[in-house]
């Protein structure tokens, strides 16, 4: 009974279409930043480090570097304070957690890239058929 009544009322805060995001993607989060009576949109923009829990609970780290200085934020994945997250470019890592990044500094930080970024307002285009399965054959 208990698990039942949990389920629905987390059920009314989950996000109907969670951001689709992985570790090692650099990622701009827009934040609501409430300042007195004025709420404002403030851009947080790192590599996403970490990703934890799952459902309600699950919870994303992103790491940036400001002043030379490392800056690292966790963001619940399902906060209505998060307007929406862009994913600026994706990565290849073959680590789930990638917290050796808080011992390097310049170059060393670098990532190597992944599979392009296609725009989500467009659909992918289709790839044109093979000249030589197009050909005729006699």
């Amino acid at each position: 009974m208990r698990n039942a009544l949990l389920s629905h009322v987390e059920s009314k805060h989950l996000l109907a279409k969670p951001p689709v995001f992985a570790v090692g993607d650099l990622v701009d989060v827009h934040c609501r930043i409430v300042e007195g009576d004025k709420e404002r949109i403030q851009v947080f923009t790192g590599t996403v480090i970490s990703r934890k829990g799952a459902g309600i609970n699950g919870t994303f780290t992103v790491r940036r570097i400001v002043n030379n200085e490392g800056v690292e934020r966790i963001f619940p994945v399902h906060s209505p304070k998060i307007e929406k997250l862009d994913v600026k470019r994706k990565s290849i890592v073959r680590r789930a957690k990638l917290y050796y990044l808080r011992d390097l500094t310049g170059k060393a930080t670098r990532l190597k890239e992944g599979e392009p970024i296609v725009p989500s307002d467009k659909p992918a285009s289709v790839a044109p058929a093979s000249p030589v399965a197009a050909a005729p054959q006699a």
